[in-house]
């Protein structure tokens, strides 16, 4: 009886050192979990060159004015993607969610196809020559901070906003830090048989399907992905 309770005693003790020592989450992370809870489809093409060559866009390069792009993102599991921008001027917008983050409550779902831009159009490069920047971001939660920093970014008066840009950009770098022991992340292809502005389908053009490149990209907590274009 006696040694039944010394281990009991003891193996409480030592259940509340663990406890003690245990590392908590990275901030906005209350949820953390080990499993991947982070699951969506990616993927991120352009047509380049005078032929219209269309080529996946899947990490840091050259890209020429009138060279257009279109990206696609659909939700696996229940996270929250971003698709951030920022021009060679500095300039920062939303790319997804297309209709801000209001849609995160409304028009919002798994299983839904999103093209970036929406329906036929395509982003093409204009003259503004220089490195533009994308930044991927999944996350099992809402990144609150960052969407209030863009929030007050877009709303700002103009002498304001390259002082902000330059803080939202140090924010998406921090929540990258915050996360970085502890996400884990997988990108696998799925086989299926300047400153941009927008460019609509009506000319009698047939593009390429955007979808058929896709990634699924798999992550614990949070995901993020950089893709800098050096645009000529």
């Amino acid at each position: 009886m006696k040694t039944t309770l010394l281990i009991t005693i003891v193996l409480s003790l030592m259940s509340l050192g663990f406890m003690a020592h245990h590392e908590p989450a990275p901030r906005g992370s209350a949820t953390y979990q080990n499993d991947e809870n982070v699951l969506f489809k990616w993927s991120f093409g352009a047509i380049v060159g005078k032929e219209k060559k269309f080529v996946a866009i899947t990490k840091d390069t050259v890209l020429k004015t009138g060279d257009e792009m279109k990206m696609y993102v659909e939700l696996k599991k229940d996270c929250f993607v971003y698709l951030i921008y920022q021009s060679s001027k500095g300039e920062i917008s939303v790319l997804f969610p297309n209709d801000g983050f209001k849609q995160f409550t409304a028009d919002y779902k798994t299983g839904k196809p999103y093209l970036v831009p929406k329906g036929r159009d395509w982003y093409r490069l204009d003259k503004n020559v220089g490195t533009e920047t994308f930044y991927l971001l999944g996350s099992a939660e809402r990144l609150i901070e960052l969407e209030a920093m863009i929030g007050n970014y877009l709303s700002a008066d103009n002498a304001k906003k390259p002082d902000l840009a330059k803080n939202i950009i140090t924010e998406i770098r921090n929540v990258r830090k915050r996360y970085k022991s502890v996400a884990t992340l997988a990108e696998k292809p799925i086989t299926i048989g300047g400153n941009v502005r927008g460019v609509g389908e009506t000319q009698e053009v047939k593009r390429p399907d955007v979808t058929t490149i896709a990634t699924e990209i798999s992550a614990s907590n949070f995901y993020s992905k950089i893709i800098s274009i050096e645009h000529q």
